[in-house]
């Protein structure tokens, strides 16, 4: 567990970071990594003062039974109370557990920013992540992980690690961000091309490896499942990747390194709500189908709808998100190699259809309101100078590349 928490870290700094800041401009690379390191910081002081107890007390929960509890912790285990060297959790030292959450909690904002990059005030994302994880992540994650009585379980959704509370929540919080935001200077009249896509292939390989951290740490044990996991988050990063080149070849005649990258995260957040519910099949096609419609919604959707997701946040996580938690539900099945005994296609069609409706409208609503929130306070945008400026100088007084 110790080892999957670093890689989940090294998935997020320097992963992400490194897979964000080659898209955009070299005048505001390290707007992104400072981002990172505020929201690490304030993100990790929040999880062990209140954010861990929101997501896993389950006091006053009860299977099959909707309640408050159901959506939100409460505070029993706020500052860690009770808490030691020597407290459990399972077979698992609950402070080991503890770092393992907060890890989710750090990344699933970072995701949500790269929808916006280049042209939000550093005051006013400071504001978002104080306010994101307590109103939309801690209650998503809890409805996902809470354990028995919880939303998610209640409702009979599967969702592994996350492809709920991480990768839809992320990617439509991103999708109102945009819109809210608005598109950023020169879109589709100058070049915002990506300064340097050998970072962004960096990034990409620090996420893939990290992505084992993300799984099979899930899995809270050294075992079959984990087993299981590890192998199902392989071949969907590689059914992503085959999905992507061979759609690509065919409608654009040519095959990108980026492409390749974001079919591999593509295939990789496909999977993540079936790591543990489908078989090697399962997890193949389900990361080959995930690269096709993602592909679609990167290079044809975001265009269509006049949208600037800067880095494609809801087109990889927010869609390839809905993707994955429907395939689970066909997958999961014993004759498609899964181990979901007893699975019936129709109710659980429709349960996950109803974990991922009450994500899309939970995240859109809340992110939407602290969005009005931060334009009435600090105001959202930096000004059109510091935009042209960019966001290294303007925000943080230092360049990426001098002389």
């Amino acid at each position: 567990m110790i080892t999957a928490t670093v890689l989940v870290m090294i998935m997020f700094i320097p992963g992400l970071a490194l897979f964000y800041g080659g898209m955009i401009r070299g005048k505001n690379v390290l707007s992104i990594c400072t981002q990172f390191f505020a929201f690490a910081g304030i993100v990790g002081l929040m999880w062990i003062a209140f954010l861990y107890s929101l997501v896993v007390d389950a006091t006053g929960m009860q299977e099959g039974v909707f309640n408050i509890h159901s959506f939100i912790g409460g505070l029993d285990k706020a500052f860690l109370k009770g808490m030691t060297e020597y407290t459990m959790s399972g077979e698992i030292p609950e402070y080991v557990l503890t770092v393992f959450l907060m890890t989710f909690a750090m990344i699933t904002p970072a995701i949500v920013v790269g929808g916006y990059a280049e042209r939000m005030k550093f005051g006013a994302l400071i504001m978002f992540v104080i306010l994101w994880p307590v109103l939309v992540y801690a209650p998503m994650a809890h409805m996902v992980w809470g354990g028995p009585g919880s939303a998610m379980h209640n409702w009979g959704v599967l969702d592994f690690a996350g492809g709920t509370a991480v990768h839809i929540n992320s990617g439509i919080a991103a999708l109102v961000g945009a819109l809210m935001l608005g598109r950023r200077k020169g879109w589709k009249t100058s070049s915002l091309a990506p300064h340097n896509l050998v970072y962004t292939f960096i990034g990409a390989g620090l996420l893939w490896a990290g992505w084992f951290g993300f799984n099979v740490g899930s899995a809270l044990a050294a075992n079959h499942s984990a087993a299981l996991i590890f192998m199902n988050t392989q071949v969907a990063a590689c059914g992503g990747i085959v999905g992507w080149m061979l759609i690509e070849k065919i409608t654009d005649k040519h095959v990108t390194s980026l492409g390749l990258a974001s079919g591999a995260i593509a295939g990789l957040v496909g999977i993540t709500p079936a790591a543990s519910f489908v078989g090697p099949f399962g997890a193949s096609v389900i990361g080959l189908l995930t690269g096709m419609v993602c592909f679609f919604a990167v290079t044809r959707l975001k265009h269509k709808l006049n949208i600037d997701d800067s880095l494609d946040v809801f087109a990889l996580h927010g869609i390839g998100g809905i993707v994955g938690g429907i395939l689970t539900g066909i997958f999961a099945a014993p004759i498609f190699g899964g181990n979901v005994e007893g699975l019936q296609f129709v109710p659980q069609f429709f349960a996950q259809m109803i974990g991922i409706i009450v994500t899309i409208v939970y995240s859109a609503f809340f992110t939407w309101l602290i969005f009005k929130i931060i334009d009435l306070t600090v105001g959202l945008r930096v000004s059109e100078e510091h935009e042209e400026q960019g966001l290294d100088i303007s925000d943080h007084n230092e360049r990426a590349y001098n002389g």
